[in-house]
């Protein structure tokens, strides 16, 4: 798939006030430096190891590591151009969810939507899920319905699976606020209570729908945030698809041990998360999903 930086359309538009910024906060002992490699194969090794560190996070991060952990007051941090217009970025896009999602809520009849938090951090942070870290990637905490991203996340995006572009950006966002709409709608509660049940491989089966529907919700809120704000410019949605051509367990395996375990598989193949993206931005109705009927051999 070839790949045209370009960037949303997004001036003029709102900033969400539900953004908080903790990269001044002391005790950043956790580095990024490794990069996006260094994250496949942390969160791949985690999770064959039964662990629950990846997109969205329902238990406790790193059991042990909570004890004598204080949090500490924000200080100003310094920043570059490139990291302020990140952060404005996913500021404003976080603000088109919100828009989006209520509309939708309000449309589908179920409720008024209560948008997420979303906390910008470097390093490690501290969460209603435990201590989270770079090294998992951006994240959705379902116990203080918060997203996580450390800004640096899209530098390493760009420079180690050549994945770019603001609205490979708003994709992952949009992906994370796809957790918090199936927690607002108790889908994430229900599907988590079925997999603790399960054996391993049955589980990880469950996570890779519970991923592509959000995949999907981020295809939707890309339409209709489309529709409202006219965000869209060329080439805009092929940097999003390549993105998710990438981030497919299969590919993120061969990248990291150079072969592939579906067994093992947590979000989907690459060509699933292409698929369900696509079918999302194609409908904007968040109903018209099936990852949970259809048989898991057609995902």
């Amino acid at each position: 798939m070839n790949r045209v930086p370009t960037s949303m359309k997004l001036d003029g538009r709102r900033n969400s006030s539900n953004v908080s910024d903790r990269r001044g906060v002391s005790g950043r002992a956790v580095g990024v430096g490794g990069g996006i490699l260094a994250v496949i194969v942390g969160a791949i090794i985690t999770l064959m190891s039964g662990g629950n560190i990846g997109d969205v996070v329902t238990n406790v991060i790193g059991s042990g590591q909570l004890s004598g952990l204080t949090e500490q007051s924000a200080t100003p941090s310094s920043e570059s151009p490139e990291e302020q217009r990140l952060y404005d970025l996913a500021s404003k896009v976080l603000a088109g969810t919100e828009d989006v999602w209520s509309r939708e809520f309000k449309r589908q009849g179920w409720g008024t939507y209560q948008p997420p938090k979303m906390v910008i951090y470097h390093g490690s942070v501290q969460t209603g899920c435990g201590r989270g870290t770079a090294q998992t990637g951006p994240f959705y905490c379902s116990a203080d319905k918060t997203i996580y991203l450390d800004l640096d996340f899209f530098k390493n995006m760009r420079r180690d699976i050549g994945a770019d572009g603001d609205y490979t950006y708003a994709y992952v966002i949009a992906h994370e606020v796809g957790h918090h709409v199936q927690n607002e709608l108790g889908i994430l509660s229900e599907a988590h209570e079925k997999m603790a049940r399960l054996p391993e491989t049955e589980a990880n089966q469950i996570s890779v729908r519970i991923e592509l529907q959000a995949d999907y919700l981020a295809g939707v809120w890309g339409y209709n945030d489309n529709e409202m704000f006219g965000s869209l410019e060329p080439g805009d949605v092929e940097n999003a698809l390549n993105a998710a051509s990438k981030i497919g367990d299969d590919y993120l395996q061969k990248k990291a041990y150079g072969r592939e375990m579906p067994e093992s598989f947590n979000h989907g193949r690459s060509s699933q998360r292409v698929r369900w993206f696509s079918r999302g931005m194609e409908s904007g109705d968040p109903t018209a999903w099936s990852t949970w009927t259809q048989p898991y051999s057609q995902l």
